[in-house]
């Protein structure tokens, strides 16, 4: 009678002390991972859409910081040229940003380029190419100097670097001429423009309303001018920052899809444990 008595006692101190803690450490495993497997493919999904979502916004603002890119450049060409030069950049670099192949060595080919010496020693002019630079509109500063009344007009190969706060900088100064306000005079062939330093600039407004026409038949209005040339100028002082975005982008989209395949791989790997049952064997 008492030795069945213990028997019993010693049953039960076992199942207390082996079954519930074993069951509920597996279940509570089981349970933990699944919630981290969860919280992965959350993670994933979330990164995919995200950055998928966004790859298209960047494909799409590409497309039209290209167009914008190519009437920024006309006006560059048809208004600030004759002026300011941009001696850091070159035709080739305008070709699948802007322009064709073909339509940027046509572009060059109007040019002429000094060149040589050639094989008698002598100098010669020859049509532009690819690998030249944009022409610079003076021979030198004296001569930049003694056309605009002593200002020289600065290159704008780095202009919205070069300044703070550049593109609006830019964007403010072209669009900001006024008269003057009353008690402030501005002496002859100065022009005067609150966003520039001492409030009196030598080059006159130059972007008027209709002052050309676009290629793609945007209206050339001041604002769109001014908005188009500075995002010209802008990726004149950074070439690689469209690429370099669309470039993280892509590495956002293939980290996720990774995240996402190693949570699936994990799951498919250890299923076979998990959908095993546990046995509990108790003697009595």
């Amino acid at each position: 009678m008492a030795g069945r008595l213990i028997h019993q006692v010693l049953t039960r101190k076992l199942q207390s002390q082996s079954t519930v803690p074993t069951f509920s450490w597996f279940t509570s495993r089981k349970f933990n991972e699944e919630a981290r497997y969860a919280g992965m493919r959350t993670v994933a999904l979330l990164g995919a859409g995200i950055s998928g979502f966004l790859g298209f916004a960047a494909i799409a603002s590409a497309d039209e910081s290209e167009h914008g890119i190519r009437r920024g450049h006309q006006v560059y060409q048809q208004v600030c040229a004759s002026c300011h030069s941009m001696s850091l950049i070159s035709f080739r670099d305008l070709v699948g940003v802007a322009y064709t192949e073909e339509e940027t060595k046509t572009m060059a080919a109007e040019i002429e380029v000094v060149d040589g010496p050639n094989d008698e020693g002598e100098m010669f002019t020859r049509p532009g190419k690819l690998s030249d630079r944009f022409p610079q509109p003076y021979a030198n500063e004296a001569a930049a100097r003694f056309a605009n009344g002593g200002a020289y007009p600065p290159d704008l190969s780095l202009i919205t670097k070069a300044r703070h706060n550049g593109q609006n900088y830019v964007f403010a100064l072209l669009t900001g001429y006024h008269d003057p306000p009353a008690g402030v005079t501005i002496r002859e062939g100065l022009h005067y423009n609150p966003y520039f330093p001492g409030g009196a600039i030598a080059m006159p407004k130059m972007l008027i309303d209709g002052a050309l026409e676009y290629e793609d038949g945007t209206p050339a209005t001041e604002a769109q001018m001014g908005k188009d040339v500075v995002t010209f100028l802008s990726w004149a002082a950074e070439p690689e920052m469209e690429e370099r975005k669309l470039m993280g982008f892509k590495w956002i989209f293939l980290l996720s899809l990774a995240l996402l395949q190693a949570a699936y791989y994990r799951r498919l790997r250890w299923s076979v444990l998990k959908s095993r049952r546990l046995v509990l064997d108790v003697v009595n």
